[in-house]
């Protein structure tokens, strides 16, 4: 069928070449290639949907109308819009998995672990030269694993481990020796067809109740092999009699680079190198969860470093590395996408993009006079961006993520102004020794919704009342909690000033003075009873982020 569409399109398109109109015929040529690999992408994808079983609805944004998959939830396009990342872990589905996925040529990772999927490997998944990262552990597949898979070059994390697959592992001797491959033995009849190089470090510990662990740290070429096989066949063979249960890791400190997904493991040198030994200098922020820095890696690429300050004790590294594989899930337009972390027994950093334009809060408050204020447009335009990225943290995220420190400091303008919710996931990243819910209040004064303030449970109502506090500092441009009111007989809290201004109807005393009236009454009118919709004193009257977005888009967004 898509072949008919190919051909027909072409057909149409030549008839516009005989015509003399040949710069439209190579647009028109261009346009239907892209559609073409689009929609054998989405082919590709429907196909997965088709074979599974659902329970979560995780796949309802999966629409076949669509031509482009990559406005789909858990999916992730490059640039040229080619799916690039298939995400569905942890998501109790069932079914087996359809040889088209082999047609997604330009994937670079595909995590399925952790569902309930059955039948074999394809061998199709051999077609996928750019794979990187297959992750297909904890299910219940079974049969042979297809030997073709070593002929893919560029992967570099399989893990197969916890299911019914019998045969050998497939490890290619031409790997880079510095490119971990992974794998835990404990399927019946699992072996590895080539003998392990030297292991960079000894594997850490699994879970208990694990099985035996088989642990590839990189292939080297074949004259390095004959030299140092003999020594490394040894120590695996010790490492294993010692410590059956353990899997694979190097040294935080000296490590090669190690991918989780896309996400990337930065050595603690590196990233002192990029800030230059964390200078003070390089300081972007300061915050309740440490100090944020700017960096430039040796690539040149501009990073924001946050360097935890949470007291560090032993153990609690898998409980992390989780949290924060959660917090590189969570992928949409309006959150801070994380690039990359670092652990060491003394250090927890995290690595995001360099957002040029600062957060909302410095926009308002602190920008150099030679930047011009934020303009009307842009103010609304961050209200509904942000209100979009909670929506989608606590909608869209399994598990939810509760942000707890929602404010225009956490808040973020890319090059466009374009807004992205910052330190989502934090708050639970920084708890990860408890196991329980957490006693300690985490945000800031004036944010903090009251029943956080007297119970310390948080919910996502408690993130609707932050966005409404941050909706009146877009508004008026004042800080949330301000000892400088008191000066004219103001409210410190910004909410109850905002109060005390409506009582009066004085709009125009409300209202940020650098707008210099560039602005709608009726739409200021809008945002502020959105405002106080979500800063009720009851959390059950307070309105849903998805509900906030509705409203926002009807009113403010047109």
């Amino acid at each position: 069928m898509r072949m008919r569409f190919f051909w027909s399109c072409m057909e149409r398109v030549t008839s516009w070449c005989f015509m003399g109109q040949f710069l439209i015929c190579a647009i028109l040529v261009l346009d239907v290639m892209l559609k073409v690999s689009a929609n054998s992408e989405g082919d590709a994808l429907n196909s997965l949907k088709n074979s599974l079983t659902d329970p979560g609805d995780v796949l309802q944004s999966w629409d076949s109308s669509l031509v482009n998959p990559c406005t789909w939830f858990h999916v992730t396009c490059s640039n040229d819009n080619s799916v690039i990342r298939v995400e569905l872990y942890s998501n109790n589905i069932t079914g087996k998995i359809p040889d088209e996925l082999g047609n997604l040529t330009n994937l670079v990772s595909l995590d399925l672990y952790v569902n309930k999927l059955t039948g074999p490997i394809p061998d199709s998944l051999s077609n996928l030269k750019k794979l990187r990262f297959l992750r297909l552990n904890n299910n219940s597949l079974s049969g042979k694993i297809p030997m073709s898979l070593t002929t893919v070059m560029s992967l570099q994390v399989l893990d197969l481990s916890n299911n019914n697959l019998t045969g050998d592992v497939p490890i290619n001797g031409s790997f880079s020796m510095f490119t971990p491959i992974s794998f835990k033995n404990n399927s019946p009849g699992l072996n590895e067809t080539n003998p392990p190089s030297p292991p960079t470090a000894p594997p850490p510990k699994a879970s208990s109740g694990s099985s035996a662990t088989g642990s590839i740290a990189g292939g080297v070429a074949a004259g390095a092999a004959l030299l140092f096989a003999g020594p490394a066949i040894a120590v695996a063979c010790l490492r294993r009699r010692k410590r059956a249960d353990y899997f694979f890791d190097v040294p935080a400190e000296e490590d090669p680079e190690v991918h989780l997904g896309q996400l990337k493991r930065f050595s603690l040198r590196e990233l002192q190198v990029a800030t230059d030994s964390f200078n003070s200098k390089n300081i972007l922020g300061r915050g309740g969860f440490g100090k944020v820095y700017k960096g430039r890696l040796t690539n040149g690429t501009l990073v924001a470093v946050k360097r935890l300050k949470e007291e560090r004790t032993q153990g609690g590294e898998l409980q992390f590395q989780t949290e924060v594989e959660m917090i590189s899930m969570a992928v949409h337009r309006n959150l801070l996408r994380l690039h990359g972390f670092c652990m060491t027994p003394t250090e927890r950093l995290l690595v995001y993009p360099f957002m040029a334009n600062g957060s909302v809060s410095s926009c308002l408050r602190d920008r150099p006079e030679t930047r011009p204020p934020l303009d009307w447009k842009k103010r609304k335009s961050i209200a509904l961006g942000s209100a979009r990225g909670l929506a989608y943290l606590h909608d869209h995220c399994n598990p939810k993520i509760i942000h707890r420190d929602v404010k225009a400091a956490n808040i973020l303008l890319d090059e466009d102004f374009e807004a992205v919710v910052g330190d989502f996931g934090l708050a639970k990243l920084m708890d990860y020794r408890n196991t329980h819910v957490t006693t300690a209040v985490r945000g800031t004064i004036g944010h903090i919704a009251p029943e956080y303030l007297s119970t310390g449970k948080s919910s996502e109502k408690t993130d609707v009342f932050g966005y409404g506090v941050m909706l009146l500092e877009l508004i008026t441009g004042q800080r949330a909690f301000d000892l400088a009111r008191l000066a004219n007989d103001d409210d410190v809290m910004l909410l109850h000033w905002v109060k005390g201004i409506l009582k009066d109807k004085k709009l125009e005393t409300l209202v940020d003075a650098d707008l210099q009236g560039n602005y709608e009454d009726e739409e200021v009118e809008q945002l502020i009873q959105v405002a106080l919709l979500c800063t009720q004193s009851s959390p059950m009257e307070r309105p849903k982020m998805s509900e906030v977005v509705s409203m926002l888009e009807g009113d403010v967004g047109k």
